[in-house]
């Protein structure tokens, strides 16, 4: 499912940094490479257009803030759909909250032991994925995992929305469909 995907892990060279960098290799991701930026990020895509965000465990989960944002909201559309994926050793309630609203794709708990770490990350490719954007989030529909129920055409409380469909191969990511949509 990897086929000619690369990653750019995302937090400091630390032993979670190393240790996650050894599980993208394990899984077939190459190269791995540290993140150093989004325009390092754009040269490897010019590379392999199918990049991961691996983002290692962080004490805070909102100092990823800067850079979700910058993937999320990034002009490249090249960019701006990649796979951001968190992984923590504990994550609690507020940690998986925090990055639903930054607009990450998955959260990961380490060690992962209910099953195969490289077809859990490879859900993010070769399937349609249903993305939002409003005045103040865009990522991957995450309506009900917020806790909160909200109905089919729920648009996070009224006013407009886009909702795009996008799909993920090793050529990089197509966007399917793209509808504006206000809601009163």
């Amino acid at each position: 499912m990897l086929v000619r995907a690369s990653a750019l892990i995302v937090g400091p060279p630390d032993k979670a940094g190393r240790m996650l960098a050894d599980a993208a290799r394990r899984i077939g991701f190459a190269p791995i490479n540290e993140y150093h930026g989004l325009d390092d990020a754009a040269r490897q895509v010019d590379k392999t257009p199918l990049l991961f965000f691996l983002c290692a465990p962080v004490r805070e989960t909102r100092a990823l803030k800067p850079i979700a944002d910058a993937v999320r909201f990034s002009t490249d559309m090249r960019l701006r759909f990649l796979p951001l994926i968190y992984f923590s050793p504990e994550p609690s309630i507020e940690c998986i909250k925090d990055c639903i609203q930054m607009g990450f794709d998955d959260v990961i708990a380490l060690p992962y032991a209910s099953g195969d770490l490289g077809e859990r990350i490879g859900r993010q490719v070769g399937r349609t994925q249903t993305y939002y954007e409003t005045a103040t989030y865009f990522g991957p529909d995450r309506r009900n995992r917020m806790g909160e129920s909200r109905s089919l055409d729920s648009d996070r409380g009224g006013g407009q929305f886009r909702k795009i469909e996008i799909v993920r191969t090793d050529a990089g990511v197509d966007v399917l469909r793209d509808d504006f949509q206000v809601v009163l």
